[in-house]
């Protein structure tokens, strides 16, 4: 599993402020605040992703897929729980696969491994055939509420 601390984190930091988030470091000791699921996962407390050198690059992206995508009233209440419903989640799920692409040396194809690692399921078995074959639905999703472009460009706008 890919970690925040084998990536260039420079390039996580300027991705993630065009969104406008902030990743805040804590030391590998340290309970992640606002983490969801505990642990080394990443954790989110209003435009703060918070996350360990150990924290996989999956959970940090997921967790700023899920700011992105929720509305205004969500974020400005923002403490842990993301929240949303099923479509929702499909497009942050989808969109933490693009937002993948544009870091160097991560693809779609690693992000797509390591959420499978971590246990993420799908009507297909695996991440990488629902994001090729079955995710129109989130896909759709994200156009409509102007975080794609039809020609597959993230907008670098939050919903």
């Amino acid at each position: 599993m890919l970690l925040v601390n084998a990536i260039d984190r420079l390039s996580l930091e300027m991705l993630l402020d065009r969104y406008g988030l902030e990743l805040h470091l804590v030391a590998r000791e340290e309970v992640i605040s606002g983490s969801y699921w505990g642990e080394r996962e990443a954790g989110l407390i209003g435009a703060t992703i918070f996350a360990r050198l150990d924290t996989p690059l999956h959970s940090v992206l997921h967790e700023s897929a899920h700011f992105i995508c929720m509305t205004p009233e969500r974020r400005a209440g923002l403490d842990t729980d993301a929240g949303g419903d099923d479509a929702e989640e499909c497009a942050v799920c989808y969109l933490q696969v693009l937002l993948a692409q544009m870091l160097p040396n991560v693809s779609r194809e690693r992000m797509c491994r390591d959420m499978g690692e971590w246990g993420y399921s799908f009507r297909l078995g695996s991440a990488a055939s629902w994001f090729s074959k079955d995710a129109e639905d989130a896909r759709n999703w994200l156009i409509h509420h102007g975080l794609l472009r039809v020609t597959d460009e993230v907008t670098y706008a939050c919903r």
